[in-house]
C-alpha cells in the first residue's frame, strides 16, 4: 500500500503562486509515475502533470494548459513530489490530487493510477 498526503493548497490572487507537496509513504514503486490531477466542481478529474524517475533520469509530463506555468519535481529520496504553480488563474481553482502508480502506464489518464491522496483545495481569486 502507498499512502499519499498533499499539502500546500490555499487561497491566492490571480497571478500568484503556490507550491503543492505530496509525501508518499509505504511501498514506493520505482520507475512508475507520480502525478497531479485536479477536479473543479461539476467537472471531471483532469490531468495536470506527472513525473517518472528512472535511475538517474527523470521524465516530465504536463497538460498543455499548464506548460510554462507549472513545474513538477521530486526530492532526492523520491518520496515527495512538488508542484510549483505560477501565474495562477481563476480557472485553476480546483481540488488538486496526488496520485501514484504500481505499474508504469500512460500518465495522463486517472484510471491508470492506483493510489490517491485526499486532495488539497486551491482557490484563485480574480
Amino acid at each position: 500500500q502507498v499512502q499519499l498526503v498533499e499539502s500546500g493548497g490555499g487561497l491566492v490572487q490571480a497571478g500568484g503562486s503556490l507550491r503543492l507537496s505530496c509525501t508518499a509513504s509505504g511501498r514506493i514503486f520505482s520507475d512508475t509515475h507520480m502525478g497531479w490531477f485536479r477536479q473543479a466542481p461539476g467537472k471531471e478529474r483532469e490531468f495536470v502533470s506527472a513525473i517518472r524517475s528512472s535511475g538517474f533520469s527523470a521524465y516530465y509530463f504536463y497538460a498543455d494548459s499548464m506548460k510554462g506555468r507549472f513545474t513538477i519535481s521530486t526530492d532526492n529520496a523520491k518520496t515527495t513530489v512538488y508542484l510549483q504553480m505560477n501565474s495562477l488563474k481563476p480557472e485553476d481553482t480546483a481540488v488538486y490530487y496526488c496520485a501514484a502508480q504500481s505499474v508504469a502506464r500512460r500518465p495522463d489518464d486517472p484510471g491508470n493510477f492506483d493510489y490517491w491522496g485526499r486532495g488539497t483545495q486551491v482557490t484563485v481569486s480574480s
